[in-house]
């Protein structure tokens, strides 16, 4: 992870919880998308449909599994996975950024499509040769 994080400017995505202390030592800020349950949901299931319908590959050949739709284990189900642990991730997000040990860390949270657009396009003006993303 040092590698990673070594050089004066990067990014780490996700919600790594078993390197997030090496992650959130060397990092300045924490941007949290803590967008409404149901926004995350519907925008969880369109994404899936679309990807298994197509059989995009994810990474590495894989592709989203059929029982996305019928499992209920959140193991086995991402649609699961979100209806699951959104609020998992709430609590976490909102005590670590209350809690004293990251008090150095400046944490961004946008609760709505409008902050998010409005943070990013923020940072594509700031940066605007380092930044590409996309909307899924």
């Amino acid at each position: 992870m040092t590698n990673a994080t070594g050089p004066a400017r990067w990014v780490v995505d996700g919600n790594y919880s078993v390197v997030q202390p090496i992650i959130w030592a060397r990092a300045d800020t924490v941007v949290w998308f803590d967008l409404p349950f149901l926004t995350v949901l519907g925008r969880t299931i369109r994404r899936t449909v679309r990807r298994t319908i197509t059989r995009e590959e994810l990474w590495n050949g894989n592709r989203e599994p059929f029982s996305n739709f019928w499992s209920l284990n959140p193991e086995k189900s991402i649609i699961m996975w979100t209806a699951t642990r959104h609020g998992t991730y709430r609590r976490r997000y909102t005590a670590a950024a209350q809690d004293s040990k990251w008090s150095a860390l400046r944490f961004v949270r946008l609760r709505s499509q409008a902050e998010t657009d409005g943070f990013l396009a923020g940072v594509a003006a700031a940066a605007p040769s380092v930044c590409r993303w996309r909307r899924e």
